[in-house]
């Protein structure tokens, strides 16, 4: 008989057995045919059971057989036990899924290598000094730095340029069509280095690489080829403008390949050589990327451009006047590392990785929580099956085939756990990425289920499986048959085992929430912080103009606006607090040197206070005539650091070394300037009308129209505000829109995220701790109703029930407490840096999950402590 046919024959059993039957009776009407008796036949060809047995083995498989078998039983036990083995199935699922949605973020975002030839070889140069005492670490570079370290590595490795992907106005047509995309600046041999080929068209190569503004060609990915053109072949030709300069589109990069920025699909592809910094050697703006050949050591190649970027430094420091000594020798001291960039580079990365590590920590916990959990709810039910076992072991069931047969079904339950987590991973893991990053910038991540994805999953039930089913089936296949049949072995020592489970969910659990409370206080304090300005109803119109336009046409603007119906008031800025710009220098005191502490710079409009609502402290608003260089107003933290505390007003400062001059006309209240996490920044506000050397008052491209809007919902003026500024002015021209109250709830997006999964986690850990601790306590109950109830007849208290039904299960929740609480404390630590105005040893952060803990243990104790003062002695003796 062939392999297949036994293998077929396993999953046709009643059709074997008839056949059997019908080949046993051919036999005896064989042997009645040559003239023996039926009888005598019957007996001579055996029991019609026994043939049917010897024929069964020989025509299947047997372990397939056996394994058949055990899944119709472990069916049928999970279909006997339906609430238990639900509640385990759905608890299994969330924590598999959960797993599973967070492998997929961390793997899109951290680990999975890019789709590019040698990405096991791609590092990104990074340079790492000290400031003031403090480390600081960046891979921004000046282009001409990178070439000189490109010709002098170029026999040990190939450098590559390539600039943060930005999201850009452009357009195809007219002003009018203006839009948006991310743009990234790529050296034109990045595409042939890579590996990667044109689906339509050409790509850049090295001859875009030569000339400053030589190369005005773009290429598109395919995704946004394919999201805006519909794949239509006809836009190879076409141009797009961006700025001033118009670009011809040569071609598209086939997928998978949509660019080096984890989190964010690149747009439009453009040489390095068509930005206007490339010839600055005072911009440092882009990245360096390095593949690295075959066979060449790490360190000698660091060495050697670290040395050439130390002579370029060393070279452009003699143009510095009047830098302070620590910034030079720290631009001087600087070390280039190499990190491993095959799986890219982003801003994004260094935001969530540590973010993402603590969800895996808890989604983790979590799943230990729900395997621990289901553990003891099989060895409980694995207690109701001793005498089953016994017989099982009586009848010649080795303790193999018991094992297999208990995994059995702890692997049904995996694996109806997963079907579920799937789904719950495909769909969380697109609505964690959703909440990334402003709503009109989100974060894009590829997020495939491909055989990484499978892969882990299938590697995580295997793991569960053995976490959760191997201990109770080993535990029922070593049953005893003699002591299981006299009425079982002593269940003291299954309960201390279910206890110790108990244990570890607590310790888990206070992880957990406590974690949960660190992040929750951290967003509480961020968002509730002190702003210094009124962000309700201010609308923020950011607005571009293709040529410099005169200060009178912004100044026209701004009074056009105040007319409009609805608007209290409205200013100008270079651009909106909290917006992530930054524009600092090094500032000199009464004509000292300057010092080592920098300040920040915001050019304003007058009025643009008022319209803030940012308090004026002393001295007075700007005046129409105020001009920079001239007038500046000063925060409070830059009257402390450079005044020393005294009132500044009427002082003067300088910058630029030394060579623009401000008076001081008023102090205000301080605000955040670009984020919130931040200390609060030194900042001097200066007018928006900037005079050249002759007096004459300089023309500007770009600037943010603050409005401070009458009623509660500003963004219903957003268009209407939009074409008024288009009517009146046509050279300029909103490119987006915002509120203030956006970009301070986008200062806190992070926060928010972290802190609504870590209390959804904990909700869920709490929830599994809770039922795994009544579960514990029904088991110890109905192991020990005699005992109880003999107690009862003799007099005890629901008090004394209470404490022996107890005492054991929360001396367990007490040690497990006082573990987590030293895991919670290390977990502090390691979080520290995403932590705002907390700490992991303030008093508050430790008793919340004490007291937490207290009650969801003593709430999920309350009905077992009610079963057992409800036991019947009378009922308990007649039993036995």
């Amino acid at each position: 008989m062939s392999w297949w046919s036994r293998v077929a024959n396993v999953f046709r059993g009643d059709r074997l057995n008839r056949e059997i039957a019908e080949e046993f009776e051919l036999h005896v009407e064989e042997a009645i045919a040559t003239g023996r008796d039926e009888s005598e036949a019957r007996r001579a060809l055996g029991t019609h059971v026994r043939h049917r047995e010897e024929g069964h083995q020989t025509r299947v498989i047997g372990w397939l057989d056996s394994l058949r078998a055990d899944v119709i039983f472990g069916w049928r036990q999970l279909k006997r036990n339906r609430v238990t083995s639900a509640a385990a199935i759905l608890s299994l699922a969330l924590a598999i899924g959960a797993c599973t949605s967070a492998f997929r973020l961390m793997d899109a975002l951290l680990w999975r290598p890019l789709p590019v030839a040698h990405a096991d070889r791609l590092y990104d140069i990074w340079r790492e000094t000290a400031i003031n005492g403090a480390p600081y670490r960046y891979d921004s570079w000046a282009y001409p730095s990178y070439q000189l370290m490109r010709d002098a590595v170029k026999d040990h490795a190939q450098l590559l340029a390539v600039s943060p992907a930005e999201r850009t106005d452009l357009t195809y047509g007219s002003d009018d069509d203006m839009e948006k995309a991310h743009v990234q600046y790529v050296s034109g041999s990045m595409f042939g280095a890579f590996g990667l080929r044109p689906a339509l068209g050409r790509l850049l190569d090295e001859n875009d690489d030569r000339v400053p503004k030589a190369s005005p060609y773009a290429v598109l990915s395919y995704d946004y080829w394919q999201r805006r053109f519909g794949r239509d072949p006809k836009v190879i030709g076409r141009s797009l403008r961006i700025g001033s300069d118009l670009y011809q589109i040569v071609g598209v990069v086939d997928l998978p390949f949509t660019g080096t920025d984890p989190g964010t699909l690149t747009d439009v592809f453009l040489p390095i050589m068509m930005n206007p910094l490339v010839t600055r050697k005072d911009a440092a703006w882009m990245r360096t990327l390095a593949i690295v050949h075959p066979g060449v050591a790490l360190g000698p190649l660091t060495a050697k451009m670290s040395a050439i970027s130390l002579a370029f430094e060393t070279e452009r420091a003699k143009s510095f006047k009047d830098l302070p000594n620590s910034i030079m020798t720290a631009i001087l001291s600087e070390k280039l590392t190499m990190i491993p960039a095959g799986a890219g580079v982003s801003e994004l990365q260094d935001q969530y990785r540590r973010a993402l590590g603590v969800i895996g920590v808890l989604v983790a916990l979590v799943l230990l929580i729900a395997c621990a959990n289901v553990a003891n709810l099989m060895t409980a039910q694995a207690a109701t099956r001793a005498q089953e076992m016994a017989l099982r072991v009586s009848i010649g069931a080795g303790r193999l085939r018991l094992v297999r047969m208990v995994l059995t079904e702890s692997v049904m339950m995996a694996v109806l756990a997963s079907l579920l987590a799937a789904a719950f991973a495909w769909w969380s893991a697109p609505l964690v990425v959703s909440m990334i990053n402003p709503p009109d910038d989100p974060a894009r991540l590829m997020l495939p289920g491909d055989w990484r994805v499978l892969g882990f999953g299938l590697l995580l039930v295997v793991v569960v499986v053995l976490l959760f089913g191997l201990a109770p089936a080993l535990r029922a296949s070593a049953v005893k048959p003699v002591n299981a049949l006299k009425g079982g072995e002593d269940p003291h020592g299954r309960r201390r085992g279910m206890y110790v489970m108990i244990g570890a969910q607590v310790a888990f659990c206070f992880v957990v929430v406590f974690i949960a409370g660190l992040f929750v206080t951290t967003f509480q304090r961020l968002a509730h912080k002190p702003l210094g300005f009124e962000p309700e109803n201010l609308l923020l119109l950011d607005t571009v103009a293709q040529r410099e336009q005169p200060a009178s046409v912004w100044d026209q603007a701004v009074e056009g606006l105040r007319g409009v119906s609805g608007v209290e008031d409205a200013a100008l800025c270079a651009a909106p607090l909290l917006g992530g710009n930054s524009w600092n220098n090094f500032i000199s005191i009464n004509g000292a040197p300057p010092g080592p502490i920098v300040s920040h710079f915001l050019e304003v409009s007058p009025d643009w206070i008022r319209t803030m609502r940012m308090p004026l402290i002393d001295g007075r608003d700007f005046r129409n005539g105020d001009t920079t260089p001239g007038a500046a107003i000063v925060n409070e933290t830059f009257a402390k650091t450079f005044f020393h505390g005294e009132n500044p007003v009427g002082k003067t400062f300088a910058r630029e070394s030394r060579t623009v001059h401000y008076q001081i006309v008023g102090m205000v209240r301080d605000a955040p300037y670009r984020s919130l996490r931040e200390p609060t920044l030194p900042v001097a506000f200066i007018p928006r009308h900037e005079i050249d050397a002759s007096g004459v008052v300089q023309g500007s491209t770009e600037g943010t129209f603050v409005v401070r809007t009458e009623g509660a919902a500003p963004t219903a003026l957003a268009s209407l505000l939009r074409q008024r500024i288009h009517q009146e002015h046509p050279e300029l021209r909103v490119s987006n829109i915002r509120t203030q109250m956006e970009l301070v709830r986008d200062q806190t997006i992070r926060e928010r995220l972290l802190a609504m999964l870590a209390v959804f986690f904990a909700g869920v850990a709490l929830l599994l701790a809770g039922i795994g601790l009544y579960g514990v306590l029904h088991y110890s109950v109905l192991q020990r109703q005699r005992e109880f109830g003999i107690r009862i007849a003799l007099g005890a208290r629901i008090a004394n029930i209470a404490r022996l039904v107890t005492s054991e299960v929360f001396a367990m929740v007490i040690a497990g407490g006082a573990v987590g609480l030293v895991l919670g404390l290390l977990a502090a630590k390691y979080i520290q840096s995403l932590l705002y105005g907390v700490k992991g040893n303030d008093p508050a952060t430790l008793i919340m999950p004490v007291l937490v803990l207290l009650a969801a243990a003593a709430f999920s104790a309350l009905p077992a402590v009610l079963r057992a003062a409800r036991v019947d002695p009378a009922k308990m003796l007649r039993a036995e």
